[in-house]
């Protein structure tokens, strides 16, 4: 199941932390003065009865507070954390969230801790709100702080949505449906039931379950168990079906390991597929752990005009001592830079993927490589959205290139079998147009040009791969065209033009409508 924090806002909206006057007296002050509180109490009788007086005494002291704050550290300790409103939610669900509140030592860092508590706490999406509040301590403490943390919990934890999707590059549509229930047991925990089905004959039926702290564990922990059918009939002639569970072992802002185990059944329909394919073709076993590193310091993920992004993938097969597990290691390593030029929102994107993916254990070195676990490239999803590994060229029609072989009725159909190795690169220089009403909605211009190859390594064929030949079947394309983001999606309207491409590769040049999220 998707971790809720996919989605969070870089910058949620959090409530600006609220303070008395008294909390700003203690923190500016290094040690009581009896003299000058007898003093102020004074002054407090007289403005009573002023309240305008009152309004500009306490204006004055907080800009004052915010004066010391913008030239030094203040120093100041939290004395309590208040919790109210949770009347289902475990209090050690919320408090999980608050540690560096608790051990913020000055001013800065405390509300830079409860600006982060406050989007941690929304991440878990079982509460309609959250408000953080900072009050001042108790009068015998000086330099103390109450922090108050009042969550509305959701009047409605039943949600579902449907949806109709659509892959232009693939001829192919969806419907999803989805259905929620949060925080049944009070754990923060999401329960879903998900189903799905394309027009394709593809279908996936799925039960999950999310929890943000599991036996003290500081990440999350999800699981869920599917039901899939894949139709790959129309490019490989094998349809997939699994019957699996994956379960999320760790998930932070940069790392996450998975842990999946699957029932899997090619088969064949169509009686057409070929050699390669039908060697394959039966039960398998997938049992295999995934941990996936991922650095985005971009300022966008569907227009980046700054930043780069690394993302690196291990996954190891065969876990399971069962002679029908599938025993392979897989290495994919995705680079993106954006370098921005200063003029018209100008920038310029470079990226630059690649994987590999062999069989291990005993006479590996004669074995093929599974193939739902090859690389197969094509498709024309942008790939400056996607990082994670190759796979989008402009131009190529999914699983449109790469090794391929004749089906079993003759030479004018083939089976796309896909690579073991798989290498893409691109660049996209993106700019705004001169019309403003295109400027102000986002609508901007990009030319692009990109390249890319696959191989196979397996059953020792990596002996007759060589760096001039692969570099030699190398498949190359370039394109203009216009750009319409959305807060989801990202809609181009390209025009594209193939310059190099091999035998049996199903591309071509035209105009193509695509849509990358």
């Amino acid at each position: 199941m998707a971790n809720p924090t996919e989605n969070l806002d870089s910058n949620p909206p959090t409530q600006e932390p609220e303070y008395e006057v008294e909390e700003a007296e203690e923190v500016n002050s290094d040690e009581g003065d009896v003299e000058e509180e007898e003093e102020d109490e004074g002054e407090d009788d007289e403005t009573i009865s002023n309240p305008q007086s009152l309004k500009d005494r306490y204006g004055t002291k907080t800009e004052s507070l915010f004066r010391r704050m913008r030239a030094a550290p203040v120093p100041v300790r939290v004395h309590d954390v208040i919790v109210k409103g949770n009347t289902k939610t475990k209090d050690h669900i919320i408090e999980a969230e608050l540690e560096a509140v608790r051990e913020a030592n000055t001013l800065q860092e405390l509300l830079e801790a409860s600006r982060v508590a406050n989007s941690n706490l929304r991440a878990l999406d079982v509460f309609d709100s959250v408000n953080v509040t900072l009050d001042s301590g108790p009068p015998e403490l000086p330099g103390t702080t109450n922090v108050i943390i009042e969550v509305v919990e959701s009047k409605s934890p039943l949600t579902g949505q449907i949806g109709a999707y659509t892959r232009a590059e693939a001829k192919s549509s969806s419907v999803e449906a989805s259905l929620k229930y949060k925080n049944i047991f009070g754990y923060g925990d999401i329960w879903d039931g998900s189903v799905v089905y394309g027009c394709d004959n593809s279908a996936e039926v799925g039960l999950g379950m999310y929890l943000p702290r599991f036996k003290g564990l500081p990440t999350p922990f999800s699981s869920r168990l599917y039901l899939s059918t894949q139709d790959w009939l129309n490019f490989s002639s094998y349809k997939e079906r699994s019957l699996g569970l994956s379960l999320g072992l760790l998930s932070s802002k940069y790392h996450e390991l998975v842990y999946t185990v699957a029932w899997r059944n090619l088969i064949d329909p169509s009686r057409s597929a070929s050699k390669s394919i039908r060697r394959q073709l039966g039960h398998s076993l997938l049992s295999a752990l995934k941990y996936t590193f991922k650095y985005d310091q971009r300022d966008s993920y569907l227009r980046p005009t700054s930043g780069y992004a690394f993302s690196s993938t291990c996954q190891i097969g065969g876990l399971a001592p069962d002679s029908r597990s599938l025993r392979f290691l897989k290495q994919e390593i995705d680079i993106r830079y954006a370098v921005p030029f200063g003029f018209y929102n100008t920038s310029l994107n470079l990226g630059v993927s690649g994987g590999v993916t062999f069989p291990w254990g005993s006479g590996y070195q004669n074995r093929p490589s599974s193939v739902p676990e090859r690389f197969f490239l094509g498709g024309n999803s942008s790939p400056v959205c996607s990082l994670g590994g190759p796979s989008a060229l402009w131009g190529f029609k999914t699983r449109g290139l790469g090794p391929n072989e004749p089906k079993r009725k003759g030479d004018d159909e083939r089976d796309f079998i896909g690579g073991d190795a798989a290498v893409t690169a691109f660049a996209d220089l993106s700019f705004d147009l001169p019309v403003r009403w295109l400027r102000e909605r986002g609508v901007h211009g990009h030319v692009f040009a990109c390249a890319g190859n696959m191989a196979k390594l397996s059953e020792n064929e990596f002996r007759n791969l060589t760096a001039p030949k692969l570099l030699e079947t190398f498949r190359t394309s370039v394109g203009a065209g216009i750009v319409l983001p959305t807060s989801l999606f990202r809609m181009e309207i390209n025009y594209c033009h193939i310059l190099k491409k091999q035998e049996h590769d199903r591309a071509k040049s035209g105009f193509f409508l695509t849509f990358s999220a």
